[in-house]
């Protein structure tokens, strides 16, 4: 269990499980209404506590996570993902997916773009006529 002096901020902890790149943007979001316990947005300076669950909306996505342990320092991923528990609703990962599909493609989502130098010869022969 947690003793006192493994008291972690809200915007430290969301910084050091990697949801928000640094600290400040995880205050910000705070600041912003973004983080979000039992429904109430949530100060910066919140402790939190083991087994609380929060509402986080990133730019990616919105999470819903459990905390699981106290994480003190920010560590790589793969340490991060073992101190909470995504509890994301699967609608919420649906749209993701949907999003990600149709819209990180790098290609144009239809075949009209700019007119090939054959439409603009077809284009201005109609014209002339």
């Amino acid at each position: 269990m947690e003793t006192a002096k493994e008291k972690i901020r809200i915007d430290k902890y969301l910084w050091a499980i990697r949801l928000f790149k640094t600290r400040t943007l995880a205050a910000e979001a705070c600041d912003k209404g973004k983080v979000k316990w039992n429904g109430a947005a949530v100060k910066a300076s919140k402790t939190v506590h083991i087994g609380e669950e929060y509402e986080v909306k990133t730019e990616a996505k919105k999470w819903v996570i459990k905390v699981t342990e106290l994480l003190p320092a920010r560590v790589q991923y793969s340490e991060a993902i073992k101190y909470y528990i995504d509890i994301t609703p699967e609608e919420e990962l649906d749209r993701i997916k949907f999003v990600a599909a149709s819209f990180h493609t790098g290609k144009r989502l239809s075949k009209q773009g700019r007119p090939t130098k054959k439409d603009l010869r077809d284009l201005k022969d109609f014209l002339e006529d």
